[in-house]
């Protein structure tokens, strides 16, 4: 059975990723005991990923980069945004835990949508947050194995998503 729309495919893979010029770095590994389980063409992963993946079998390996542009996206400095302190006040008090250098904070946009932003720098009077995605600018190189190919069931479709406890939900 061939990788193709509506199919559930597991796979396993290591990510490394790298900005222009620079050395690979490892990100993570989803091994045989804990693969990438998804419904294929559901838009749960980047499209360019299951492109590389379209029509492969169960044993079948594969190496293949996406560019930024395919990936994540660029890296937009306008997502690089000073917000004033007062906004991270929660009954009056501002968790400086919460607002420490490297934390990742879910937030919202105006329009009450989810923005995680990490924080960058904080001073007594604002916070520098970074909402690009963490992998924003980066060339993915995947590597890995295809190690199942099925019909999705009925209800797998009508929901969207593989159920197998190991999808990337």
């Amino acid at each position: 059975m061939k990788i193709e729309i509506n199919k559930v495919v597991s796979v396993t893979y290591s990510l490394e990723v790298n900005t222009d010029g620079a050395e690979k770095q490892h990100i993570e590994t989803a091994g045989k005991d804990h693969p990438l389980t998804f419904l294929f063409g559901s838009g749960g992963l980047i499209p360019a990923f299951e492109e590389n993946l379209f029509g492969k079998s169960i044993g079948d390996g594969f190496a293949f980069s996406i560019d930024p542009e395919n990936g994540y996206g660029v890296y937009d400095p306008n997502d690089l945004v000073e917000l004033p302190m007062d906004l991270f006040k929660v009954d009056g008090v501002i968790d400086m835990e919460m607002i420490r250098v490297g934390n990742m904070i879910p937030m919202s946009d105006p329009q009450g949508s989810r923005l995680d932003g990490k924080v960058m720098a904080v001073t007594a009077e604002s916070v520098q947050m970074d909402f690009n995605h963490p992998l924003a600018g980066h060339h993915l190189h995947f590597s890995g194995e295809v190690i199942e190919v099925r019909d999705a069931s009925a209800e797998e479709l009508a929901h969207g998503h593989a159920h197998t406890g190991h999808n990337g939900h």
